[in-house]
């Protein structure tokens, strides 16, 4: 069911700290800032030759990244995003098994379908399912 790996999403307490440090001591290539209301966040991606890294700061305060940062403020690894070909037959099938998928999919930051899978389930990690 699982694609490519799509990103991997780290909270930081300051995105533009995050950015400079990725652009100038990684020499990476960074987008800019998309505020994401729906998701409570503000991401910038980096871009890599094989994925993306994807900075998250808290939007507001219902982000679920302002609880994350609380409990490691200096950020960290706060999910893994894989790509699927259909977001709605992969939350039938997750559900099927007995996974816990967290809401209904959303649009995400890529456009795309987005729907999140319980870190209980997962070996202690977040996963998001975007659909490719």
């Amino acid at each position: 069911m699982i694609g490519r790996l799509n990103h991997v999403a780290i909270a930081v307490p300051d995105l533009a700290a995050a950015a400079a440090q990725y652009r100038g001591a990684l020499g990476a290539e960074v987008g800019d800032a998309l505020p994401q209301p729906d998701h409570g966040v503000t991401v910038i991606f980096i871009t890599l030759p094989n994925t993306k890294i994807e900075l998250l700061q808290p939007l507001g305060d219902a982000s679920p990244i302002k609880g994350f940062l609380e409990k490691n403020p200096s950020g960290g690894i706060h999910h893994i995003c894989y790509e699927v070909p259909d977001i709605l037959a992969a939350r039938d099938q997750l559900k099927a098994t007995g996974a816990r998928v967290l809401g209904e999919p959303k649009i995400g930051a890529h456009g795309r379908p987005v729907l999140f899978l319980h870190p209980r389930d997962f070996n202690g990690c977040l996963i998001e399912l975007e659909q490719a």
